[in-house]
């Protein structure tokens, strides 16, 4: 029974990403008809792949049920369809198309519309989760009974059951923005990831910066960053991250001294931060596109996610540079692995050279994409055109060559990737329905404006909290759509340019992948490095640290995002000003993070070295305050002078 799931669910994931490829690129259906389908095909293979629990997954009348789940889908998803192209016209009900029937539905029309939202939410138990599921049906419960709500709960007049499914079903909720951007843009990305992975390019990263480093202190740890963050913008996922390049980085990292557990929370923290890395990120990044106002295009989210990335790349890479050195590790070659993986894995750096056609593959790859988008083209277009390239590219050498049983594979591979997604985003479509219906959108953003007292700082800190509980038990871009639509208006209304709000949410819901107690990626990082799960996701948390103070930073300072107050473009030599007291403040902070320069800190050394980075990152750029930019600098300069003298003594009285 479980071969013949895996044999339907092939043509089922390549019919998906087939229809994507041709849809966005050359539409021929109505929207809320193509989205049906997308939502069809991936829910498809949901109920296929995902068992209703994994201790009943042998049961035949499990089985059973989950073909009459197929079912389903198939009837709800295609009723849409059926009753919104005009090819079908003469089987619209009422004689007119489902859109047309607002106020006026059809009885079978509420039917089709609760099974549809009761899928929805069981799909999205299966591949994510319960807790969003949770959540979407305290919403639901909440259009219904809002009349009994307290004050304190935004009470309305409630609504009624058929009312409800309209909205969330039948003409808005799912069929929205959530389910609309994961169609347009994610599915492509990830399709985009998987051809490039299929080549052997994603391999290419990794020997390359293998090479980069060679025998430095920490090369395997640096390695794990850079190789993550270029990797991780691939997929846009922290935990597909860490499954993926932990396998390899992790054992180089024990296999030089490195403990399990930080093993795993520097390639957890290093692949959290990817989702971050332009020119791909994760599904934040388009969903932004449809989100900020004023509009904004995709070259500029591209270009404000710049910086930031550069920014928690350094600290990132100085921690491990620092922890390396107090843990006094050797070079890889020269130290003994302990088994014969980490044998195989050090020795493939050694090689004499790289497999040039997968730097090629790569390299063609992301010129074009970059390029399409420098001249204008739609993410979809450019990401499309990418992917034609790649298959080119591929064909001149047997190593990178696809082929049709490629093609195929990976396909598959970018359906099994996306299609928790899908469900995931059909699910917080049905809460958007709501948030719309009921109004709560606006209620909750005016209560705590006033809760935050036009203070800023307490603003950020409020909706950082809210960012990062939400994002413990939900992908990291469903909890940025979320947040930016129900809390984003709040840091407008306080002045912050709008793309650095949006930035804001974005970057606090990737750090909720390595925030304990519910720390996605460091989880995934845990089990491969066979560490303690909770020490491994504080030691996470310590390294990625950074990224929970840098978006304080670029809210205060827009310049790092290249914009000004206004959301215009900066003055250069603001820029650069920003920039360098940024960048001297992530210095600054990592080494107070590691405790270790030239020997460990002291506690009061750590503490002075944390301020000053403190103060660097937040205070402001005014010549009144320039003081305290000077004083801090100049403390920390002391700091890090006396302990390098502290460490010649030291070295001195052992040698």
């Amino acid at each position: 029974m479980k071969q013949i799931k895996q044999f339907l669910i092939l043509p089922v994931a390549v019919l998906l990403s087939l229809f994507i490829l041709l849809e966005v690129n050359y539409p021929n259906l109505r929207p809320q008809s193509a989205l049906s389908l997308f939502a069809m095909l991936g829910l498809i293979v949901v109920f296929l792949k995902y068992p209703i629990h994994k201790k009943l997954e042998n049961k035949p009348i499990l089985f059973i049920l989950d073909y009459v789940f197929v079912g389903l889908v198939i009837v709800c998803f295609g009723y849409v369809i059926v009753q919104t192209e005009p090819i079908f016209k003469k089987l619209w009900l009422n004689g007119k198309y489902l859109g047309d029937r607002v106020s006026q539905e059809h009885p079978i029309d509420f039917v089709v519309g609760g099974v549809g939202i009761l899928l929805i939410l069981e799909a999205t138990r299966r591949s994510v989760g319960i807790t969003l599921v949770i959540l979407s049906s305290v919403f639901l419960a909440y259009a219904g009974f809002g009349q009994y709500m307290p004050d304190w709960l935004f009470p309305h007049r409630g609504f009624s059951l058929q009312r409800i499914i309209s909205h969330t079903f039948l003409h808005a909720g799912t069929f929205g923005i959530a389910l609309r951007v994961m169609f347009t843009y994610v599915f492509l990305f990830v399709l985009f990831g998987a051809f490039l992975e299929r080549t052997g390019a994603t391999n290419y990263i990794l020997n390359l910066v293998r090479r980069i480093f060679g025998n430095s202190v920490g090369s395997p740890a640096k390695v794990a960053v850079i190789a993550s963050g270029l990797m991780g913008s691939l997929s846009g996922s922290a935990v597909a991250n860490t499954a993926t390049t932990g396998t390899f980085t992790i054992p180089l990292m024990r296999g030089v001294g490195f403990k399990p557990q930080i093993a795993g929370g520097v390639e957890a923290a290093a692949s959290s931060g990817g989702a971050l890395v332009p020119p791909i990120m994760g599904a934040g990044a388009y969903m932004m596109l449809e989100i900020v106002e004023p509009s904004v295009t995709y070259l500029q989210i591209i270009r404000a996610a710049l910086l930031p990335a550069i920014l928690y790349y350094t600290a990132l890479l100085l921690i491990v540079h620092f922890y390396s050195k107090q843990i006094s590790k050797q070079p890889t070659d020269t130290k003994q692995p302990d088994n014969e993986t980490e044998v195989q894995i050090q020795s493939e750096p050694q090689s004499d050279k790289l497999p040039l056609m997968q730097g090629i593959v790569f390299i063609g790859a992301f010129l074009t994409l970059i390029v399409f988008l420098l001249l204008g083209s739609t993410p979809f277009r450019a990401v499309s055109w990418s992917m034609l390239v790649v298959l080119v590219l591929s064909l001149f050498e047997k190593q990178t060559r696809l082929g049709i049983t490629g093609i195929i594979k990976s396909m598959e591979g970018a359906a099994h990737s996306g299609v928790s997604l899908i469900a995931a985003a059909s699910c917080v479509g049905i809460i958007l329905g709501v948030v719309t219906l009921t109004g709560v959108g606006s209620k909750l953003p005016a209560t705590i404006f006033p809760l935050a007292q036009t203070n800023l700082i307490l603003a950020l800190l409020l909706l950082m909290v809210s960012t990062i509980i939400l994002g413990m038990g939900l992908p990291s871009s469903v909890c940025y759509l979320l947040m930016a639509i129900l809390l984003g208006p709040v840091l407008v209304d306080l002045g912050v340019v709008p793309l650095a709000a949006h930035f804001f949410i974005f970057y606090f819901g990737m750090m909720s992948m390595v925030t304990p107690p519910v720390a996605l990626a460091a989880y995934t990082a845990a089990a491969i490095a066979d560490a303690g799960i909770m020490k491994t996701a504080f030691a996470a948390f310590r390294f990625a640290i950074v990224g929970f103070a840098l978006p304080y930073a670029f809210v205060l300072r827009p310049e790092l995002l290249w914009l000004n107050s206004d959301g215009g473009n900066p003055e250069i030599w603001m820029l650069l000003i920003n920039l360098s007291l940024t960048l001297l403040g992530t210095i600054i902070f990592a080494a107070s993070i590691s405790g270790y320069v030239y020997t460990r800190f002291s506690l009061w050394e750590r503490a002075i070295m944390l301020v000053s980075a403190i103060f660097l990152f937040f205070t402001p750029i005014e010549l009144s305050v320039i003081w305290i930019h000077v004083i801090a600098i100049l403390a920390s300069a002391g700091i890090i002078y006396y302990n390098r003298d502290k460490g010649r003594r030291i070295n001195e009285v052992y040698s």
